[in-house]
């Protein structure tokens, strides 16, 4: 089963590095968290992705292109460029890379997909912005389960700022940081689809989002509980976060093993 990626956005509200390069591209303790999120999914037994591409394209392109000359060990014998990997410590993956076009929405960045996905019934798909605690193979024996077009993951927002518990006598009794939000849900961006979902897409403005609106209103959405860790990187605080996170050892979405 294939998993897509969405990787062309613009990633305004992190301009601070997206000047430069694809938000997918940005750096969480020095590997893009486009890695981090196929790791994912490799850690669960899925190694094939797509990735949509669309500004600063290239650089994914050349992430991956360099990735095992980058990750391992090498001879170079300078007379006539022959290379010899001493150590390759790439994973085996099957990345595909398509170029989706700049300012095609996500719904369109998927439907210029089609061709590549209708081999399976279903596959997945996730936004290159986010990380999460989640079981993959669960989420998609959920989506067989309730046999419908789409599963969504749904999650609890973090809260934008602490919260806190004030005693009679002006002390705090009780101080958490960012916690996350008790009550409603959001699109936490891990999805499954079922081939049914290109019904839906039209054309490259078709936005995924709103689509999945008009599949809620025919009992097509199943939405997939995630109490646990989730946490997008939209803002530079978000990302020093997840970088603190990483730093300290216990990145809550490192299901894996070694890097």
């Amino acid at each position: 089963m294939k998993v897509v990626i969405l990787a062309g956005g613009l990633g305004t509200r992190l301009a601070e590095e997206t000047v430069i390069r694809p938000k997918p591209m940005v750096e969480i303790g020095g590997y893009p968290i486009l890695w981090h999120i196929m790791k994912i999914y490799a850690a669960a037994g899925f190694r094939e992705f797509v990735v949509a591409l669309g500004y600063k394209g290239e650089i994914v392109k050349d992430y991956f292109l360099n990735f095992l000359t980058r990750s391992s060990d090498l001879t170079i014998d300078l007379k006539d460029g022959a290379v010899t990997f001493a150590d390759r410590k790439a994973p085996d993956w099957r990345v595909h890379l398509v170029d989706t076009g700049a300012g095609t929405q996500t719904g369109g960045r998927v439907l210029r997909l089609k061709d590549l996905l209708t081999g399976d019934p279903s596959f997945m798909l996730t936004y290159g912005d986010g990380v999460a605690r989640i079981d993959i193979k669960d989420l998609l024996r959920y989506h067989e389960k309730h046999d419908r077009i789409a599963t969504m993951t749904a999650v609890r927002p973090p809260a934008r700022f602490g919260t806190l518990n004030v005693g009679p006598d002006g002390l705090v009794q009780d101080f958490r940081e960012k916690p996350q939000v008790s009550a409603g849900w959001i699109n936490g961006g891990f999805f499954v689809f079922g081939q049914k979902i290109f019904d839906y897409l039209h054309d490259d403005s078709s936005v995924l989002e709103h689509r999945l609106e008009e599949v809620a209103s025919k009992d097509q959405l199943a939405a997939y509980p995630l109490d646990g860790f989730w946490q997008p990187m939209d803002t530079m605080r978000e990302k020093h976060l997840l970088d603190e996170l990483w730093a300290s050892g216990q990145a809550p979405w490192k299901t894996w093993d070694t890097d």
